[in-house]
């Protein structure tokens, strides 16, 4: 599938879900009447705590390149952060932000290991938040439908199986190593160097990478409960060690930004535990409201890089001897 028929997907399965949502499951205007006396002063704390959660983040990324003996600024890392949170917000697919990432540090380092160490900076998070979901699984099993109960099983478990395969490597390597060098994890091929630099980081700079990202779901699930807190859900903060896994993984499904598919998930996963529809839903365009914003602050990062860029163009333009000479 080519890029702009990807990105037609992402805006039908967004405008599509939003549309069913709307038609068919919670009344607008209960939704928009949420939205419409949500608590302030929640959402601007959740709000804080995002940007807070984007320097954590680019932590963890410098812990890993620093793994791979790469020097690269923490505060580059940070800029680069919010950066990558603006085109995630923007364009149509939640992990935009990653590519522009990996794009942004390859003038600091090899592509191989910039796009490598972003991989590993994602997947770490995504770990961590699974392996939470299960442990606290046990305590609110009870309150759950047996579905959804299975469903967070299935995905939580296939996850931190996958990743542990990945992170093992050898077993990876061996499994493709009989493909193509362009699509196999062993050899020099393109794949196979990125794989190099998520499997060499090191289990030390790994381990560091896990244990901020605890810091940070830990941050991510507040950040929701405090949107569900706004909109007055009605589900205690103990529920979302469960919802907030689920709401993540949603982010891998194409779409624009989440949208659509954010609300509907959080609708099915909210409801069963006598969380009223229309409210989950706008706890969601809570939830998104939070990222726009950070988003937008993070254009306004990245305006002021492209507009330092071009001055240091036209700075060096002005200090070439052969441009003098000509003129």
């Amino acid at each position: 599938m080519n890029r702009r028929a990807l990105n037609i997907l992402r805006v039908v399965i967004s405008v599509g879900a939003l549309v069913f949502l709307f038609w068919k499951v919670v009344n607008p205007d209960e939704t928009l009447g949420a939205l419409g006396q949500a608590n302030v002063r929640y959402l601007l704390l959740a709000l804080g705590l995002y940007i807070s959660s984007l320097v954590i983040r680019a932590f963890r990324w410098f812990l890993l390149l620093r793994g791979l003996d790469l020097q690269v600024s923490f505060f580059r890392l940070v800029r680069l952060y919010f950066i990558g949170q603006f085109f995630s917000s923007f364009l149509p697919t939640q992990f935009g932000g990653d590519v522009m990432r990996a794009l942004e540090l390859t003038e600091d380092t090899e592509s191989p290991a910039a796009v490598g160490t972003v991989l590993l900076d994602r997947m770490t998070g995504l770990l961590v938040l699974l392996l939470m979901g299960l442990a606290a699984l046990p305590f609110l099993a009870g309150r759950m439908e047996p579905w959804l109960v299975w469903l967070l099983v299935g995905v939580a478990g296939g996850g931190l199986v996958g990743g542990a395969l990945v992170l093992e490597g050898r077993f990876l390597r061996y499994l493709t190593s009989w493909l193509p060098s362009k699509v196999s994890l062993s050899g020099e091929g393109a794949l196979a160097q990125i794989y190099a630099a998520v499997t060499g980081c090191g289990w030390r700079a790994v381990a560091g990478a896990f244990g901020v990202s605890v810091v940070f779901n830990l941050i991510n699930i507040l950040i929701n409960w405090l949107c569900g807190m706004a909109v007055d859900v009605g589900v205690g903060l103990g529920y979302f060690f469960i919802a907030s896994p689920l709401l993540s993984v949603s982010g891998m499904i194409p779409s624009i930004g989440g949208w659509g598919v954010r609300e509907a998930v959080s609708a099915a996963v909210f409801s069963p535990i006598g969380a009223d529809a229309d409210v989950a839903t706008a706890l969601a365009i809570s939830i998104g409201g939070v990222t726009l914003a950070t988003g937008l602050l993070g254009g306004f990062v990245y305006g002021i890089e492209q507009v330092r860029g071009l001055l240091g163009s036209r700075g060096n333009k002005q200090a070439d001897p052969g441009d003098h000479e000509l003129r």
